[in-house]
């Protein structure tokens, strides 16, 4: 038969309720026979991985001098009488088994024959040769089912491409397309190789609530819970800033975190609700070091997974990339209320009634960000609409903080950390107004921070990377759901 003739023959002659009471009835007809479907414990001595690593030098037709074990799901299947080639799959690779009755004897190849499927977990025990053809496998001398699946593989073998089931059915997107495999793969060696580096500089690794009565450290509108002993409403963190840098002023110097944020917000190509930040506090440091410590930790990921993307740097202020792209001078009307009236000939989606920093954001937005394709650091925001960041001394209008763009998409965020207890105050005073007109992603008063303040926070630079972002740009994809396991999804009916 042609490599998974038999799974598309189960697929159309078939319901998938029937294929999966057939299959029960096999799993029952193992266990009257005294053979265990779902056996507790197995010996495996190789990853499929190893095995062709260890026997790539084969020739053609060459039989290995040792027997090797491997376990792994049953993925094709071609039946030719007294013997079978089957593929089977592990998460380090793929191989080929031969399967032959005078091999593995008339009861195994019996129970393969006729109680095994695609998709069920097999043990192989077998000498590693190599085909006429030149095809790696395995001579099997054991075959045990050691997983009997009471579902077929996705029918779309060669690449499960419905969107919606990929999303909500994870597993079968793992299953089918290896190409995903590998980007979650990637996604951990990222994350380790960001942890391994900001560990080599010193810094230290600590967990902040996520349940908190504070909705607090960003611009964004948070999620609500009930805690019932305490008769309290709590807020999932949108962000761990304001704790973390109480530690710094606890005296660890050196801070981060790497943990999941949760932001009230619409769902796009860049946006989930629920996503993955790591964020840093380093005592005697400002906005420029962070850049230079951002640089460092991208390229260290980068390597880690062999990324070809370009990581070419560069830095540049806020109003000039929008005067360079719109001819505008804008710093002088932010909170003028004149705005507007600047920026009407663009022809942005705007009311009339939107505030300055929504005009502002929104011609960055149209105007700028789709040039912003090389790794850019965007650097001097307005102070008025970064509460929680340092000024210029020189340049009170402006704060050091930068975001960093790459392929027009928004990679992290970071400033030279406000310590300043007084203008805090202040900060939070304007972001209670700004709440009260009617802006919900505004910052409420946290008193225990300006408490904590008061106690000294020493000059400090803090950076957040959005790690689903960056895994993205890494990998090359172009989904915040490619890099999700399980994305948020509407519900089914």
């Amino acid at each position: 038969m042609q490599e998974n003739e038999q799974q598309k023959n189960e697929v159309s002659t078939a319901t998938i309720d029937t294929i999966i009471s057939q299959r029960k009835d096999k799993a029952d007809k193992m266990r009257a026979e005294g053979i265990d479907p779902y056996p507790a414990r197995i010996k495996i001595e190789h990853k499929i991985e190893q095995v062709r690593t260890n026997f790539d030098a084969l020739q053609k037709e060459e039989f290995a001098k040792e027997t090797v074990t491997v376990a792994g799901r049953m993925m094709s299947r071609r039946d030719m009488g007294k013997a079978s080639f089957i593929d089977i799959a592990d998460g380090t690779g793929r191989i080929q088994v031969y399967v032959r009755t005078d091999q593995v004897g008339a009861d195994a190849f019996k129970i393969f024959k006729e109680m095994s499927d695609l998709s069920d977990f097999v043990l192989i025990s077998g000498i590693p040769f190599r085909t006429r053809t030149g095809e790696l496998s395995l001579k099997a001398e054991k075959f045990q089912i050691i997983c009997k699946a009471f579902r077929p593989l996705p029918e779309k073998w060669h690449g499960l491409k419905d969107t919606e089931t990929r999303y909500r059915q994870r597993y079968l997107d793992l299953i089918a397309n290896s190409e995903v495999k590998e980007v979650f793969i990637k996604r951990s060696l990222i994350i380790s190789a960001i942890r391994k580096k900001l560990e080599e500089l010193g810094f230290i690794e600590v967990e902040t609530p996520i349940l908190q009565s504070l909705a607090g450290g960003a611009n964004a509108r948070p999620f609500t819970t009930h805690h019932n002993a305490l008769d309290i409403d709590l807020f999932m963190r949108i962000a761990p800033e304001l704790f973390l840098k109480r530690i710094v002023v606890g005296g660890i110097e050196r801070v981060f975190e790497i943990g999941r944020n949760f932001r009230n917000e619409g769902i796009d190509r860049n946006h989930n609700p629920e996503f993955t930040m790591m964020e840093l506090y380093q005592a005697y440091a400002d906005y420029n070091d962070m850049m230079d410590l951002t640089e460092l930790l991208i390229k260290t990921a980068a390597e880690k997974i062999g990324s070809k993307v370009n990581l070419n740097f560069r830095r540049a202020k806020l109003f000039d990339l929008i005067k360079e792209y719109t001819g505008l001078e804008l710093l002088q009307y932010v909170e003028t209320g004149k705005m507007y009236d600047q920026v009407k000939h663009l022809n942005l989606d705007l009311p009339k009634d939107a505030s300055d920093q929504k005009i502002l954001d929104q011609v960055f937005d149209e105007k700028v960000v789709p040039h912003l394709q090389e790794p850019t650091f965007v650097m001097d925001y307005p102070a008025i609409y970064s509460p929680l960041t340092k000024i210029k001394f020189d340049q009170p209008e402006i704060a050091e903080r930068f975001e960093l763009y790459i392929n027009g998409m928004e990679i992290c965020n970071a400033y030279s950390e406000l310590n300043d207890p007084y203008l805090q105050k202040i900060r939070f005073k304007q972001q209670v107004e700004a709440k009260k007109k009617g802006d919900d992603e505004a910052q409420p008063y946290d008193e225990d921070f300006i408490n904590a303040l008061e106690q000294g926070l020493p000059p400090t630079g803090g950076l957040g990377i959005g790690i689903d972002r960056l895994v993205m740009i890494l990998t090359e994809v172009e989904s915040i759901r490619e890099v999700i396991l399980f994305p948020a999804m509407r519900p089914e009916c």
